[in-house]
C-alpha cells in the first residue's frame, strides 16, 4: 500500500500526491485501531485476527489513489464473555488496564490489580499491548480525546459488567439474586454506563414476554443459566456496535465518493484455517470461509490454468490436485447440508439439543465422504474433513449461537442511557411496529455470514487475483523453530505442492500475440537486414486491417520473425558471461497467447533494452550533430555580427577624429596665416632700413621650392626663438613665461604705429620687436649665438640679420 500510494500519486499533481499521502495515512492508521478491537492472543498466535477485512484502494480514471474503504466480516464478538483456556480477550481490554494513568483509573474504576473474570491472563505482557500507539493512531483518524474517553469508559463498564454473578434461585417464582461483590460491579458498570441500576438489574434478572393478538406483556423470572446468558448478550451486543462504529468512522475519514472511482485494489486479510480443542460455530464459520477462497484458488490458477493450455494447443499432461467441492457441498449444499439443518433448528420453536442436532447430521448426511464421527468423544459432536485436515466440531451451544438472539428489553434498556456515544449506538426507534403486524424472519448468523461470503466472491470473481499464502513454522508461536512436518502438512494442505509442480512444468508468463509484437516488435532490428526479404507491414498497415483473420494472419510472421532473434539473443547472454543463457528456453506460440518462462522473458527484456539503447544513442547522436551544426552557424553569425559593429564604430571613430582634424586644421592656417603676415610685415620694415630695395625684373624668377619652405618657417618661428635665444640666464619662471607671452602678443595695428629701433653700437645684441607699447631691448654682456655680427656678401635676395642666425640654427638642428 505504500508502495503503490507512492507510485500511483501524479508527478504534475501535488494535490493527489497529498490526497495519497492522507489516505495511506489514516489506512495505516486504522491498523492499531483494528487490531486492537478485533484481534486476540490464541493458543497459537498472540496477534490473531478474530474478524475479517477487505480493504479497498480506490482509483479513478488516472489510475491515482483517490479513497479507500474497509469492510469486515464475523467479528468474533463471544469473546468479549468466554474465553478459551489460555487465550486472552481482545488487546483493547489490556491496553487500558496496563496504560491508563492514575487519574483514567479512577475515572473508570479500574484500580491497580484488580481482578475481572472476563480479562483472563492480565499477566502476560505482549508487543500489542501499547496503548499509546492505538490512542494516537485514533486521534489521527478524527476521534478526539474526550470521545476517546468515552469508548474507553463504555469498555470499563463492560469489564465490570462481567463480576456480576448470580445465584440459583430456590423458588422459580423469584428472580435469581446476586452473589458475593456483584451488587458493587453492577452498581459500578451502571455508573460507567450511564445506565439507571435498577432497571439494568431487572432486565438482567426478568424476561419480558408479549403472547396473544393483544400483545399481553408477561414477566418470567429468568434462572442462573438465562442470566448470564444476558448479561454476556448485553456485552456482546455493546462490544458489537462499537466495533460497527469504529468502521464507519474510518471508512468516513478515507472513502471517497463513488462518482470518483472506476477501479480499485483490493486486500483480502481473513482469518486463517483454524482447529482448537473446543470448535463451536466461529470455528465453522471460518473454516467454511477458507474452503470457498481455496475453491476459488483452486478454480482460477489449477483448474483454469492446465484448461487453457488445453484449449490454446499446446502439448499438457493434466496434474492432479485435490478439490474441495465435496467439503463445499456438506457445509452449504442444497437442499441439505450443516448450514441449513442449524438453521432449520433455529427456526423450529422448541428448545434444541446438541445430541438431537448430531443425529439429525449424521442421519441426512451419511453418505458424504467428508462427513465424520469420533466414537471415543463423551460430547456430541461431528468430523468435517477440510482441504487443510478434519476438524471436530461440538454442538453444544450452536443453535443458540446461530439465533444470536438479542431481547428486545436490552436494546430498550441501552436506549435509555445517558451516555453520548451509546446514543449513538443505539437510537431511538422513531415508530414502534404495530401489535398485530408479523415480525420478519430474523436472519441467523450463518445466513448472514454466507451472504456476505458470496458478496465478496462475486468481487473476487471480478478482479484479476493474486495469493499469498501464511506457513507457520511451529505452532507454539516461537522464534527459529521450523518444523519440516508441520510446514510440509500446510504446503500440501493449501494446494501448492500441485501448484509448484504446475508452475515447474507449464509456462507462468501469459502474453496474447497482439501485446507480444506491440512489446517486441523492436527486437526485428537485431537481425541482418536483407534486400531480398519479404516486406512485413508496419504497425500502421496492421491497424488498418478491420477483419481479425486478417489481423491474426498479420501477426504470424512478425511473430516468427522476434522468435527467430532468440538465438542470437541467448548467444549475446552467453557472451556476456553467462552460461546458463546458451540454451534459450522453450516459448510456446498458442492459438492467442505466447507462453514463456521467466528466464525467457528476462532475456526478451534485455533484448528490448539493448535495442532501446541503440536507438537512444542514434537519437542523441543526431541531437548532438543537429546542435553542433547550430552552435556553429550562430558563432559564425555572431562573429560577423561583431565585424560590421566595429567596422561601423571604427567609421564613426574616424569620421568624428576627421572632422576634429579639420576644425584644428582650419584654425591652424588662420593663426599661421595671420602670424606669417605680421612676420613678413615686420621683417619688410628692417630690409627698408638695411637693404635698398632692388627692382626685380620681369625676367627673374621665384625662389626654389625649399628656400621658400625655409623661409616660411624662419618667418613663423622667429621672434620666440630670438627671444629665448637672447634671454638672460637670470630670467626663469613666471619672468621668461612673461617674456614668452610677450612676444607672442604682435601688434593688430598699423605699420605707422610700430617703431623699430637698432642699437648696433651698444654691447649685445638688441631684439628687434615691435611691441603695442613701444621698442623692447634685451641685452647681454656676449652674444651667445656665434657670428650674430658678420654678414658675409649679402645678396639681394637673401635674408640677412638676425633671421639668417635662426636660419642656421635651423639647418643645424635639422642636420
Amino acid at each position: 500500500m505504500k508502495f503503490y500510494a507512492v507510485v500511483a500519486a501524479s508527478p504534475t499533481s501535488w494535490e493527489s500526491h497529498k490526497i495519497a499521502e492522507r489516505i495511506e495515512q489514516r489506512i495505516l492508521n486504522s491498523n492499531p485501531v483494528m487490531e486492537a478491537f478485533g484481534n486476540a492472543c490464541t493458543l497459537r498466535n498472540n496477534n490473531s485476527s478474530r474478524f475479517g477485512k477487505f480493504i479497498q484502494l480506490q482509483l479513478n480514471r488516472a489510475q491515482q489513489m483517490t479513497g479507500a474503504a474497509v469492510q469486515t466480516y464475523l467479528l468474533e464478538k463471544t469473546r468479549v464473555a468466554c474465553q478459551a483456556s489460555s487465550e486472552r480477550n481482545f488487546h483493547i481490554f489490556y491496553q487500558i488496564c496496563k496504560g491508563a494513568s492514575t487519574d483514567e483509573r479512577l475515572q473508570w474504576h479500574l484500580p491497580e490489580g484488580a481482578a475481572f473474570s472476563w480479562l483472563p491472563n492480565p499477566e502476560r505482557t505482549l508487543e500489542e499491548d501499547c496503548f499509546e500507539v492505538t490512542r494516537e493512531a485514533m486521534l489521527h483518524l478524527g476521534i478526539d480525546n474526550p470521545t476517546q474517553n468515552n469508548i474507553f469508559q463504555v469498555l470499563a463498564g463492560l469489564l465490570h459488567l462481567g463480576n456480576i454473578r448470580f445465584a440459583d434461585s430456590e423458588d422459580e417464582a423469584q428472580p435469581c439474586q446476586l452473589m458475593g461483590d456483584a451488587k458493587c460491579s453492577i452498581r459500578t458498570s451502571a455508573s460507567l454506563l450511564q445506565l439507571p441500576e435498577d432497571p439494568l438489574l431487572e432486565t438482567l434478572q426478568i424476561r419480558t414476554i408479549r403472547a396473544g393478538r393483544q400483545q399481553q406483556v408477561f414477566r418470567k423470572p429468568c434462572s442462573r443459566a438465562e442470566c448470564d446468558t444476558r448479561r454476556d448478550c448485553l456485552a456482546k451486543l455493546v462490544y458489537a456496535r462499537l466495533f460497527d462504529w469504529l468502521v464507519s468512522v474510518i471508512n468516513s475519514s478515507i472513502c471517497a465518493d463513488p462518482d470518483s472511482w472506476t477501479t480499485f485494489i483490493g486486500l483480502l486479510d481473513v482469518y486463517g484455517f483454524e482447529s482448537f480443542p473446543n470448535n463451536s460455530l466461529e470455528q465453522l464459520c471460518i473454516n467454511y470461509a477458507n474452503e470457498k477462497l481455496q475453491q476459488h484458488f483452486v478454480a482460477h490458477y489449477l483448474k483454469a490454468q492446465q484448461e487453457e493450455y488445453t484449449v490454446e494447443g499446446l502439448e499438457w499432461s493434466f496434474v492432479n490436485y485435490q478439490d474441495n467441492q465435496t467439503c463445499l457441498d456438506l457445509i452449504e449444499g442444497s437442499p441439505i447440508s450443516i448450514c441449513s439443518l442449524i438453521n432449520e433448528e433455529c427456526r423450529l420453536n422448541r428448545p434444541s439439543s446438541a445430541t438431537q442436532l448430531q443425529t439429525r447430521i449424521e442421519r441426512a448426511l451419511a453418505g458424504n465422504p467428508c462427513l465424520g464421527h469420533n466414537k471415543l468423544s463423551q460430547e456430541p459432536s461431528f468430523i468435517v474433513v477440510h482441504y487443510a485436515g478434519p476438524v471436530q466440531y461440538h454442538t453444544a451451544g450452536l443453535v443458540e449461537k446461530n439465533k444470536d438472539p438479542v431481547p428486545p428489553e436490552l436494546n430498550r434498556l441501552l436506549q435509555q442511557s445517558w451516555d453520548p456515544l451509546l446514543k449513538v449506538l443505539f437510537p431511538t426507534d422513531p415508530e414502534e411496529q404495530p401489535s398485530g403486524q408479523s415480525r420478519a424472519p430474523v436472519l441467523t448468523v450463518v445466513s448472514k455470514f454466507k451472504a456476505s461470503l458470496e458478496q465478496l466472491l462475486q468481487v473476487l470473481h471480478s478482479t484479476t487475483p493474486h495469493y499469498i499464502r501464511c506457513i507457520k513454522p511451529n505452532s507454539q508461536g516461537q522464534a527459529h523453530i521450523f518444523l519440516q512436518e508441520q510446514v510440509l502438512s500446510q504446503l500440501e494442505a493449501c494446494g501448492l505442492v500441485e501448484t509448484i509442480h504446475i508452475s515447474a512444468a507449464g509456462f507462468p508468463i501469459r502474453i496474447s500475440h497482439q501485446n507480444f509484437v506491440e512489446r517486441y516488435e523492436l527486437l526485428r532490428r537485431l537481425r541482418a537486414r536483407t534486400s531480398s526479404g519479404p516486406h512485413s507491414p508496419s504497425p500502421d498497415e496492421r491497424h488498418s486491417e478491420g477483419s481479425p483473420c486478417t489481423e491474426a494472419a498479420t501477426l504470424q510472421p512478425l511473430l516468427q520473425d522476434i522468435l527467430h532473434t532468440l538465438p542470437a539473443l541467448s548467444q549475446a547472454a552467453a557472451t556476456l558471461g553467462d552460461p546458463a543463457e546458451a540454451t534459450p528456453a522453450p516459448v510456446c506460440c498458442g492459438r492467442t497467447k505466447v507462453f514463456m518462462t521467466d528466464s525467457m522473458l528476462e532475456l526478451l527484456e534485455h533484448g528490448r533494452a539493448q535495442v532501446l539503447e541503440q536507438c537512444a544513442r542514434c537519437i542523441q547522436r543526431g541531437w548532438r550533430q543537429h546542435w553542433h551544426r547550430k552552435q556553429e552557424r550562430q558563432r559564425q553569425a555572431a562573429v560577423l555580427i561583431q565585424a560590421a559593429i566595429r567596422s561601423w564604430l571604427t567609421r564613426k571613430h574616424v569620421q568624428r577624429l576627421h572632422t576634429a582634424a579639420t576644425v584644428i586644421k582650419r584654425a591652424w592656417k588662420r593663426w599661421r596665416i595671420g602670424m606669417a603676415f605680421l612676420a613678413s610685415k615686420e621683417l619688410d620694415g628692417v630690409e627698408e632700413k638695411h637693404v635698398s630695395p632692388v627692382p626685380l625684373s620681369t625676367g627673374s624668377c621665384l625662389l626654389p621650392q625649399t628656400q621658400s619652405s625655409l623661409l616660411a618657417a624662419i618667418i613663423r618661428l622667429w621672434p620666440l626663438g630670438l627671444v629665448l635665444a637672447n634671454a638672460s640666464v637670470g630670467v626663469q619662471g613666471f619672468r621668461r613665461k612673461l617674456v614668452v607671452w610677450a612676444c607672442l602678443q604682435l601688434p593688430t595695428g598699423s605699420h605707422s604705429s610700430y617703431k623699430v629701433q637698432t642699437a648696433q653700437e651698444q654691447a649685445g645684441i638688441t631684439s628687434i620687436r615691435a611691441l603695442p607699447q613701444g621698442s623692447v631691448k634685451f641685452h647681454c654682456r656676449k652674444s651667445p649665438l656665434p657670428y650674430a655680427d658678420i654678414c658675409p656678401e649679402p645678396s639681394p635676395y637673401s635674408v640677412t640679420g638676425f633671421n639668417q642666425i635662426l636660419l642656421e640654427r635651423h639647418s643645424l638642428g635639422h642636420v
